[in-house]
């Protein structure tokens, strides 16, 4: 099986046109017509994560972050992106990103998320205006009305979380209307309020954001990665299913590297 043909599958899934307009998501570098020998899923590309794949003899990896932003004028083995770019290249290996296209899959980032939690998920948060079915992040509902401090300390088990950084919880708060969206999303607060939601969950919130709601809805930030951390799951899926379908024999890997840049004492 190509290369191309896995990609191919994944933009089904994720088409590359719902990405938003700062983002880069596609093929970041390598050769797309070479046959498939092994595939390692991550959440971000680092340099540790480009030598497991080597080690592992993996010639295609798979991201959600891309390891190319924004727009190169040299490259140079002088710093990390660099030095993955010529070891990629060096070794055959190409590195694929899907990143907001896949948030704003109907089945994405933030429905797979939500799901982890019992949520039962009712429509995207931001829907595009293109095709409704796709847009960032998810309302729902949970099966059960909850305490809000009982439903947090669930998603930080779940999610494996070091903390959870949160507004103001009244005593005896309730939860059941849950708004989520991964990744740095705080700006649709305002959208999860106007959904009746009794809680946001998203990440990257600063000090000053918290004060914004005014006690209309709560905000609580479950980290970025942890947030996004399982979008390999949506990989491993997809590309199985192709695997199968195909009767095609190459490895389908997680990597076991660490790529979460925060750390929690």
């Amino acid at each position: 099986m190509k290369i191309k043909e896995i990609i191919h599958e994944i933009e089904n899934f994720a088409p590359l046109k719902f990405q938003e307009s700062y983002d880069n998501s596609g093929v970041q570098v390598g050769d797309t017509t070479r046959e498939v020998v092994g595939v390692l899923l991550c959440v971000d590309v680092t340099e540790a994560v480009l030598e497991e794949a080597i080690e592992k003899n993996c010639n295609l990896i798979i991201s959600h972050h891309p390891l190319i932003f924004s727009g190169i004028k040299k490259i140079i083995p002088d710093n990390s992106i660099g030095k993955i770019i010529f070891k990629a290249i060096e070794n055959h290996i190409t590195i694929y990103s899907s990143h907001t296209n896949m948030d704003k899959a109907p089945k994405g980032v933030s429905y797979q998320t939500a799901v982890k939690l019992g949520v039962v998920v009712e429509k995207p948060l931001v829907p595009e205006m293109e095709d409704e079915h796709f847009g960032l992040g998810i309302i729902g509902e949970l099966p059960e009305e909850m305490k809000m401090v009982d439903f947090l300390e669930k998603t930080k088990k779940i999610l494996n979380l070091g903390n959870i950084r949160h507004t103001e919880i009244p005593k005896d708060k309730t939860v059941k209307k849950i708004a989520l969206c991964g990744g740095s999303a705080f700006e649709f607060y305002k959208e999860a309020i106007a959904a009746g939601a009794d809680l946001y969950l998203t990440a990257d919130i600063k000090y000053h954001q918290y004060f914004e709601p005014a006690n209309r809805i709560i905000l609580a930030d479950i980290g970025h990665y942890e947030s996004e951390q399982f979008v390999k799951e949506i990989f491993y899926d997809i590309v199985s299913g192709l695997n199968s379908k195909n009767n095609a024999k190459f490895a389908l890997l997680f990597s076991e590297c660490p790529s979460n840049p925060v750390n929690y004492l």
